[in-house]
């Protein structure tokens, strides 16, 4: 039997090295997994770090993927593309070449230590704002 599909928003953020390249790579990646196609792309923007660190400015996207995966499955997926863009997790706030968010995962609300859907951080992210409302205009 087949897993249903949903529809799941990945935010993708990228501050260290070639901050385009992470992200193209990571949409490829992202469109690459089992059971998974990516559906839309937002317009990628720069912005501020977030946290207070003094840190390089951000390129910021969302992306609009259709999964079988399970919210498991695809948090594993999404962190296994962050190692291979070189993300090392020693510290909260740090720079990062790659960051993958599950922002929303169909209509699901999880709350796990290590995975919160929705994403805590939507209310407070206005980029992630745009990003989603750009998202969903392209679904009507």
């Amino acid at each position: 039997m087949t897993a249903a599909r949903e529809t799941v928003f990945i935010a993708l953020g990228s501050n260290l090295g070639d901050r385009a390249a992470h992200l193209a790579r990571a949409r490829a990646a992202l469109a690459a997994l089992p059971a998974t196609s990516l559906a839309a792309a937002s317009t990628v923007e720069e912005t501020a770090p977030l946290g207070g660190a003094a840190q390089p400015a951000y390129l910021n996207q969302m992306v609009r993927l259709v999964t079988g995966l399970t919210p498991r499955e695809l948090l594993a997926a999404c962190q296994g593309i962050e190692r291979a863009a070189g993300r090392d997790r020693r510290e909260r706030w740090a720079s990062r070449t790659l960051d993958l968010d599950i922002v929303l995962f169909g209509t699901r609300t999880i709350s796990e230590p290590d995975l919160t859907v929705p994403h805590p951080g939507l209310a407070h992210r206005d980029f992630w704002q745009r990003e989603l409302a750009e998202l969903r205009a392209d679904d009507r």
